[in-house]
């Protein structure tokens, strides 16, 4: 027999924001120009058990490597490269990097390695998007995941061998340029852009370094007059990045994963005047197939008849109402009182939505 029932059984979260409190500018934003470069280089990881890859591009480099240590392989030998492993890796340059400082690397195998780990990446360099080399890559890979196979082709994995981390496995070998110390301004972009909370850090900054020390360009942008020696920048950020804001309270919304069930409601969400009934519809489908005997002393055969009964039931279905400029808790203990499971609390929600009666954004994630 199989039940197909209509509903999302899922766990709803309800989230009730807290009151505003101030935040540091550190916080709110980010000094334009400041930031992070991704570096991303391709390299060959030794020293496999047996698990390296067989790709035809592996045999490519590892004879181009061969050829730079002196080394010539006879024309027509294809060298056994189990325990080698072409693999690209990738890192993030921090900004005000220096030469000889180093940096963590993720290793991950481009070709049909089994497993990294016990492996060893041979030097290799790391460029940026402008296709300088910044940075030079070595050392023995760290690999969480783990495999085994027996005999008869039965295999388990625990998270994933293929990929592999090096702890301070890069040296930083060129710094990258910064516009920090450019300029007569320095600019905060605000990791969410909103115009009452661009207006508050300039009279924030302004109430205590003065006025017209900030002006804002846009939702996201404050520029601030800064002394041009560096040494002086630095102190002078040093202050503007502990300055604390109050930032604007963000518009209502009301956020579904339909995968995991869960919701969350906004603080400023509101609910127009509405009446709403959920039920839940259960579809029963049963399967007892019948055979049908031929008569005897006949050449019949037996048959195989399908009987296939269809039950529908509907539970009963409660109504609740909304009265005007419902407010978040009102909402949560409405739904609460009539026992709605996070599915039909989202099938309301987005019912409301389509009505017109709930005063929020909806998003479906």
């Amino acid at each position: 027999m199989k039940m197909l029932r209509f509903g999302l059984l899922m766990i709803a979260l309800s989230v009730i924001a807290a009151p505003v409190l101030a935040d540091r500018l550190k916080d709110l934003a980010r000094i334009k120009g400041v930031r992070n470069n991704q570096l991303v280089g391709y390299g060959l990881v030794v020293g496999l058990d047996g698990t390296g890859d067989k790709a035809p591009f592996t045999n490519q480099t590892f004879r181009n490597m061969m050829t730079q240590f002196g080394i010539t392989l006879p024309p027509g030998v294809n060298p056994n490269l189990a325990n080698v492993a072409a693999v690209t890796i990738t890192a993030n340059l921090p900004p005000f990097a220096k030469p000889g400082q180093e940096l963590d690397i993720t290793v991950s195998s481009i070709g049909n390695a089994d497993s990294l780990r016990g492996g060893t990446l041979l030097m290799s360099p790391l460029k940026g998007a402008d296709d300088q080399v910044y940075a030079m890559a070595q050392g023995s890979l760290v690999v969480g995941g783990f495999g085994a196979q027996g005999a008869d082709g039965s295999r388990i994995t625990v998270n994933v061998p293929s990929v592999g981390r090096i702890p301070s496995g890069a040296t930083i070998e060129r710094e990258v340029m910064s516009p920090f110390t450019r300029g007569d301004t320095i600019t905060f972009n605000l990791l969410r852009a909103d115009f009452t909370t661009a207006r508050r850090v300039v009279e924030a900054i302004n109430g205590q370094l003065g006025p017209d020390m900030a002006y804002a360009h846009d939702a996201t942008s404050v520029s601030v007059k800064a002394p041009r020696d560096p040494s002086q920048r630095v102190s002078f950020l040093s202050i503007l990045e502990n300055i604390e804001v109050n930032p604007a309270e963000d518009a209502a919304k009301v956020v579904i994963n339909s995968r995991t069930g869960t919701i969350v409601v906004g603080q400023n969400v509101k609910v127009s005047p509405a009446a709403v009934t959920h039920g839940n519809l259960t579809v029963t489908i049963e399967e007892n197939p019948e055979a049908n005997q031929p008569n005897p002393f006949t050449d019949g055969e037996t048959v195989i008849e399908p009987n296939t009964q269809i039950a529908i039931t509907e539970d009963p279905a409660r109504m609740f109402q909304f009265g005007p400029a419902v407010t978040l808790n009102e909402i949560v203990q409405a739904v609460n009182q009539v026992g709605a499971a996070p599915g039909d609390v989202m099938a309301v929600l987005e019912a409301l939505k389509q009505a017109g009666a709930l005063r929020a954004e909806l998003i479906v994630i």
